[in-house]
C-alpha cells in the first residue's frame, strides 16, 4: 500500500472519531450543535451521595497479662510455736474461719484459766464493798479501786483470750489452699509462711498499654484476654483499675482487668493473650467506593451545598466496607459514591436516592433456568 493511501486512511478514521466524539459527548451542547458550550459550573450530573460520619479512630492493642486472684493471702502465724496439727490438703477447698494449722497451746489455756479465776474474784469483791457503800460501812474509795480492778480483770482475761486465739490460724476467707513446707513438730514464727490461699471465682490481668494510648483507655472497657496454652478459651473482661503513672524505662503504664472463672479452669500466675479495643482520634468516615485515586494520590469528590469539590483523603483506617480518612470535610457534607465518571470541580450535582442493595428472589422461571 502506497504511503499516500495510508494518509488517506488514517485521515478518515481519525475524522470519524472527531464526529462521534461531538455526537456523543452529552455536555458539548445541542443536537443541532448550534448551542454554545457549558462551563463546568453550569454543568449538572446524576449522582448517588453518601453523607459523611464522624468517628473515632479503633487501635487494637495486643499484650502479655498475668493473672492474680482477686483476693489472695500469704499466711504466717502470728506469734511463734510447735505446730501441732496441719488441717489442710494442698488445693483443698477451704471456707472463712477454717482452722488450718493448731499450735502449741497449753500455756495460753492455763492463762485463761487463771483470767477467769481473777476476774470472779475481783467480781466478789466489787459486789460485796458495794452492798456496804450503800449502807455506809465502806469507804468510797474502796469501791472505785474494786471497780477499777474489776476492770482490769476483764481486759486480763480478752488479752488471755487474744493470745490463745493466735495459737490457731484460721482462712480469712474462702478459697483454695496451696502447697505448705510446714509438718507436725515443726518450729514457726510470724516470718514462717505457712501457705498461699486465692479465691480465684475472679482473676485479675495484669498487662502494660504504650503511653500513647493513657487517656484513651478507661475504667469499663472491654477486653479480651485468652490463655497461651489455648488459644480458643477465650474470655471475655472489663478494665478495672490503670496505673496513673508511666514507667520512665519502658514507656508505658499497666492495666488490670477482671475476669470471671466460674469452671475454675484458669489459674492465678497464668499468661495470657491480652487485646483490647481503644477510641482513638476522631476522623470523618465515608463508603470505600468513594475513595479515587490520582496522581497525587487518594482522593475523594464531595458535595456542599449541591456544588462538587476535590477533596484530597488520606486512608486512615478500614472499618468494615467503610474507610476513616484524613481529610477536609465537614458536618453535613455528602460524598459521591455513584456516577464519579460524571464529577468535576465545580459541577452541580442532583442527589439520587441509592441504589437498593437487596436484591429479592428471582422468579421461578428464571431460577429453574439456571440449574
Amino acid at each position: 500500500m502506497s504511503l499516500f493511501r495510508q494518509l488517506l486512511i488514517v485521515c478518515l478514521f481519525a475524522g470519524l472519531g472527531a464526529a462521534a466524539w461531538t455526537t456523543l459527548d452529552p455536555l458539548a451542547g445541542s443536537d443541532d450543535g448550534t448551542a454554545p458550550r457549558h462551563s463546568d459550573k453550569e454543568r449538572r450530573a446524576a449522582v448517588v451521595a453518601s453523607p459523611v460520619d464522624f468517628v473515632a479512630e479503633r487501635v487494637r492493642v495486643k499484650a502479655v497479662g498475668t493473672a492474680r486472684a482477686l483476693r489472695s493471702a500469704s499466711l504466717h502465724p502470728a506469734t511463734a510455736g510447735l505446730v501441732q496439727a496441719v488441717n489442710f490438703t494442698a488445693d483443698a477447698r477451704v471456707e472463712q474461719g477454717d482452722v488450718l494449722l493448731e499450735l502449741d497451746r497449753a500455756t495460753e489455756e492455763l492463762a485463761v484459766e487463771l483470767a477467769q479465776v481473777r476476774l470472779a474474784d475481783a467480781g466478789r469483791i466489787f459486789e460485796r464493798l458495794q452492798r456496804l457503800s450503800a449502807t455506809g460501812a465502806t469507804a468510797q474509795v474502796s469501791l472505785d479501786d474494786a471497780r477499777t480492778t474489776l476492770a482490769a480483770a476483764r481486759i486480763e482475761l480478752k488479752r488471755a483470750e487474744v493470745a490463745l486465739a493466735d495459737r490457731f490460724i484460721l482462712a480469712p476467707f474462702s478459697g483454695r489452699i496451696g502447697l505448705t513446707d510446714i509438718d507436725v513438730g515443726d518450729r514457726v514464727d510470724p516470718d514462717t509462711e505457712i501457705a498461699t490461699l486465692d479465691d480465684r471465682a475472679i482473676l485479675l490481668i495484669r498487662f502494660e498499654v504504650p503511653e500513647v494510648l493513657h487517656g484513651h483507655l478507661g475504667i469499663g472497657e472491654t477486653v479480651e484476654v485468652a490463655p497461651w496454652l489455648d488459644a480458643g478459651g477465650k474470655v471475655t473482661g472489663d478494665v478495672v483499675d490503670v496505673d496513673s503513672r508511666i514507667s520512665e524505662l519502658t514507656r508505658t503504664f499497666v492495666v488490670r482487668a477482671r475476669i470471671r472463672n466460674p469452671d475454675d479452669r484458669l489459674r492465678p500466675g497464668m499468661s495470657f493473650r491480652v487485646t483490647v479495643d481503644v477510641d482513638g482520634h476522631i476522623h470523618p468516615e465515608v463508603p470505600e467506593t468513594a475513595i479515587q485515586w490520582g496522581g497525587e494520590g487518594s482522593y475523594l469528590w464531595a458535595l456542599t451545598g449541591g456544588s462538587a469539590r476535590r477533596v484530597p483523603a488520606v486512608i486512615v483506617q478500614r472499618q468494615a466496607g467503610k474507610v476513616l480518612v484524613d481529610a477536609n470535610l465537614r458536618t453535613g457534607d455528602l460524598v459521591v459514591v455513584e456516577g464519579l465518571h460524571r464529577m468535576r470541580e465545580g459541577v452541580q450535582a442532583d442527589v439520587l436516592p441509592p441504589t437498593p442493595a437487596h436484591i429479592g428472589p428471582l422468579p421461578v422461571r428464571i431460577q429453574d433456568a439456571g440449574s
